[in-house]
This record gives structure tokens, C-alpha cells and sequence, in this order.
């Protein structure tokens, strides 16, 4: 570990601990990331807000509790794909075709209406894992590149759809189906929901200072502790109380949160997530320990594919309608928001945590820019300039480690 005098102002970085230390402070590098992309999601909500202030709305319309829950049903979607996507980049692999298996996968639940609910919603999911893992098995076992695998593939399933669809917009008749993508919870059911999520915080928290005395280590303050319990609490009740002014909290919110409670288990919690992060880091290391490469590969784009039909059912549910071009460009969005949130490209870095702060950054630039009524160019642009802006924060602390 690399050492240094007490004064030293200057940055320097541990390796192995990938810590910055500044003077008599030691951040993680990681967690300056994080707290980065926290400030400038703030920064870009005060923004919006300023700029959307009218006679109508004096106080601002981005941060409305209607639009802000239009604003996290449009995040849904892109999240669930984020938390799929990283899975899949965790293991130093890539996906541009989500998109259009989101296309696929949508069209088909909507083209299977009639042989019932189930049917059509298990439909989609179903052929989400199977191009998943069709793709996944083509990168693993005969070690095609995941780029042009699915390249091949974000041509191939838009073409399928397109054949299957003619080319024609399938409008969704089943009610409950339609419901998945815009449906509210009632208030008394937010406010509980609240409470089983102030719950989990305090249990979490204990634990965590159990473990640490298990281990020996150090535990936090009694201030450290109130923190870490009041902030998140007093953050999930203006929540509950802001969607509960508009209706009820979202369904695709909760879809999106069971979601990440899961993905963040598997990547946290389990010999399964552990290994992903291993082949990422170091692949011929990894083979080394007697990891099974082509496996676990092969289980990440399945579990890819997964997320894929369950993202294609919000989309479709939200918009009513199945169309052969639904789905475009979200493979951008999914990969811009988990790089943006941390995820590192060259595999072995990144949380579900980062990868939803990365979607709410782009569902923000996308809301707010559409109701400034900014041209497609122009957020094509920004957009663009983001994501590249991401990548370079993120080489750049490659290049100090």
C-alpha cells in the first residue's frame, strides 16, 4: 500500500484499496465517484426546476409530483435494463442489443394477448432469456466477440419483429396488461410500503455494526449511525408523501426496486456475483482459480435476457402498444447509465446502486429537456456529451490507480 507524510496535500492513490488521500482525509475513489454524479443530479434538478418556473407553476414544474412520477416511470424501464446491462459489462462482455430484444420481446407478449395474461406476460419473458442466452452461448463457447454477436443481433431481432409485426403497431387490450406500465398504488399502501423500507434501513444498519465488531473493526459513532438510519428515512418519507400527492407511487417504481434489491443480492451476496466481478477483473486469473468462464458468461446475458422481457412488458404496458421500432437506442441508455454511474467498461467495477443513479441522471436530461422543448439534435448531443464525459471521469481514475 502506497504511504504518505500527513501533510502531503497532494493525490495520491492506493492500488489495492483504490482510496485517494487528500492531506488528512482518505476517500474512496469509488465513493468520490458516487458522490459526483449525486451533486451533479442535484445540480441538474435545480436546473429543470428554475427553468420550467410559469404563471402556472411559480414554484417550478420539473420537480411536480406528477411529473416526477412520470419521470420515474420512464426511469423504470431504462433502470431495469441498467441492472440487466451490468451484469453483462461487470464480466468485461458488452450487449447493443437489448434494444431491439426489448422490441421483440414486447411485440410478442402483445401479439399473444389472446391465449390469455399469463401466456403473453411469461411470452416476453421467455424470449428475452432466449436471445440471451443464444447470444450469451455464441460469446461463450465459440468465442465470438460479444460486440458483433450483438450487433448481429440488434439487426437481426429488429428484423424478426418487424417480419412477425408487418410492420404494423399492436395496441395492448388486456387491462391488467396495461396497467404493469401505469399503475398507482394506493397512499395507505405507500405509506406502509414506507414503513417496511424505514424498517430494512434500521436492520441494515444494525447489522452492518455487527458485522464490523465480529471482524474487528472499528465501529462507527453513535452520529455516523443516526445518519445513517435518519437520512434514508427522512428521503423514502418525502418520497411516499410526494408520489402520495399524486396518486400513489408508481407500479413500475416497485417492479424497478425488487428488481434492484434482487440484482444487488446477486452481485453483493453471492459466489455467483463474486466470480462475475473476478472474470472482469482478471479473466486468465479468474480461469486460473477453476472459475467456469463460458458459464458464468453464458448465465449473465440469460439473466440479461430476463430483465430484457421484464423491461419490454413496462414499455409496452406504459405506452399501450406494441410497435415494431419500440426500443430504439435503449441499449445506449442502458450502457450510458451504468457507466455513468461507475461501471467501468473494461469489466470488474460496478454497483446496481450507481447503475439506477446513471438512469435517473439520463431519465432527468430526457424529462427535463423534453419539457423545455429542446430538438431531438440537441439532446442527442448532450446526451452524447455525457456519456462521453462519464467514460473519460472513469479513465481518468484508471489512470491514477
Amino acid at each position: 500500500m502506497t504511504t504518505v507524510d500527513r501533510d502531503d496535500e497532494a493525490s495520491l492513490v492506493s492500488p489495492e484499496l483504490g482510496e485517494t488521500r487528500l492531506g488528512r482525509w482518505r476517500v474512496s475513489t469509488a465513493a468520490l465517484r458516487a458522490y459526483t454524479m449525486v451533486f451533479a443530479l442535484i445540480a441538474i434538478w435545480i436546473f429543470f426546476q428554475w427553468k420550467t418556473v410559469s404563471d402556472l407553476y411559480p414554484y417550478g414544474l420539473f420537480l411536480h409530483p406528477v411529473n416526477l412520477a412520470n419521470l420515474l416511470k420512464q426511469m423504470s424501464v431504462t433502470g431495469v435494463l441498467a441492472v440487466g446491462m451490468l451484469f453483462v459489462i461487470v464480466a468485461r462482455q458488452i450487449d447493443l442489443s437489448v434494444g431491439s430484444a426489448l422490441g421483440l420481446a414486447g411485440g410478442i407478449a402483445a401479439m399473444t394477448q389472446g391465449w390469455g395474461l399469463v401466456p403473453a406476460l411469461a411470452s416476453a419473458i421467455v424470449i428475452g432469456i432466449a436471445v440471451g442466452a443464444l447470444q450469451g452461448s455464441l460469446v461463450a463457447y465459440a468465442n465470438i466477440p460479444s460486440f458483433i454477436v450483438t450487433l448481429g443481433g440488434l439487426l437481426t431481432w429488429r428484423g424478426v419483429i418487424l417480419y412477425l409485426s408487418k410492420g404494423e403497431t399492436i395496441p395492448v387490450r388486456l387491462p391488467v396488461f396495461r396497467q404493469l406500465g401505469v399503475a398507482l398504488l394506493t397512499p395507505a399502501s405507500g405509506i406502509a410500503l414506507a414503513a417496511v423500507a424505514i424498517v430494512a434501513v434500521i436492520w441494515l444498519t444494525i447489522r452492518r455494526e455487527r458485522a464490523r465488531r465480529r471482524n474487528d473493526l472499528p465501529g462507527s459513532g453513535t452520529a455516523a449511525i443516526v445518519a445513517r438510519i435518519l437520512v434514508p428515512s427522512v428521503l423514502i418519507v418525502v418520497f411516499i408523501y410526494m408520489m402520495n400527492r399524486q396518486g400513489g407511487v408508481p407500479l413500475p417504481v416497485i417492479v424497478l426496486l425488487a428488481v434492484a434489491i434482487v440484482g444487488n443480492f446477486l452481485t453483493q451476496s453471492t459466489t455467483f456475483g463474486r466470480y462475475l466481478y473476478a472474470i472482469g477483473s482478471n479473466p486468465d486469473a479468474a480461469r486460473l482459480s477453476g472459475i467456469d468462464l463460458r458459464r458464468h458468461i453464458l448465465a449473465a446475458f440469460a439473466l440479461l435476457g430476463a430483465l430484457v422481457g421484464i423491461a419490454s412488458l413496462l414499455h409496452t404496458g406504459r405506452v399501450g402498444s406494441a410497435s415494431p421500432d419500440a426500443g430504439t437506442l435503449m441499449e445506449l441508455d442502458a450502457i450510458a447509465a451504468c457507466v455513468i454511474g461507475g461501471t467501468s467498461l473494461m469489466g470488474g467495477r460496478g454497483k446496481v446502486s450507481g447503475a439506477l443513479l446513471g438512469a435517473l441522471v439520463m431519465a432527468s436530461l430526457d424529462n427535463g429537456m423534453s419539457l423545455l422543448s429542446v430538438e431531438n439534435a440537441t439532446q442527442y448531443i448532450i446526451k452524447g456529451a455525457v456519456l462521453v464525459a462519464a467514460v473519460g471521469f472513469d479513465m481518468a481514475g484508471r489512470r491514477k490507480s
